[in-house]
């Protein structure tokens, strides 16, 4: 059944689908950023794919194996198909930034800050875009590979009313 929603996305999109493939049963399309926004809201309301779910959105980094560096990685769910299709889209590691999905996906609020905390990825047109696991002051992003995980992080004062033991 996923096969159908990655033919259909393929027909629909043409061009902006860079790549595609179905390796051990999972559907994946790697597409143009410049798209994403549009091609999502497709994949969502068209009746032969009927995305009604954003299960998953996470960043990935391929420092010195490939480029460009990034890529964001969104996990779509049809609840009323029952499919899932993996929808990819490769991001520079200069000014890493992808248009948001949240008009989309509300779900991806919460997924968008996590992966801007965590990799440093923008995405323009979010309300709402800080570090959502990490303190304002902490500096870099702890899941890229370039990371020194023996860096000293800023201390910050405690909270008022918190008490320590």
């Amino acid at each position: 059944m996923s096969q159908a929603a990655l033919d259909r996305l393929k027909q629909s999109f043409g061009a902006a689908v860079v790549e595609s493939h179905n390796q051990h049963g999972d559907e994946t399309a790697t597409v143009q950023a410049e798209e994403l926004v549009e091609l999502m809201s497709f994949l969502r309301d068209d009746e032969l794919t009927r995305f009604e779910m954003l299960s998953d959105l996470t960043g990935v980094d391929y420092l010195g194996k490939r480029e460009p560096r990034f890529e964001v990685v969104y996990h779509l769910y049809s609840l009323s198909l029952n499919h899932r299709l993996r929808v990819k889209v490769q991001v520079e590691e200069e000014a890493p930034a992808l248009p948001s999905v949240m008009q989309v996906w509300r779900s991806a609020y919460w997924m968008e800050r996590e992966a801007y905390d965590l990799y440093g990825i923008k995405f323009e047109g979010h309300p709402d875009l800080r570090r959502v696991l990490l303190y304002e002051q902490f500096e870099g992003h702890p899941l890229r590979k370039d990371y020194d995980m023996e860096k000293r992080q800023p201390l910050i004062p405690p909270r008022e009313g918190k008490q320590h033991l």
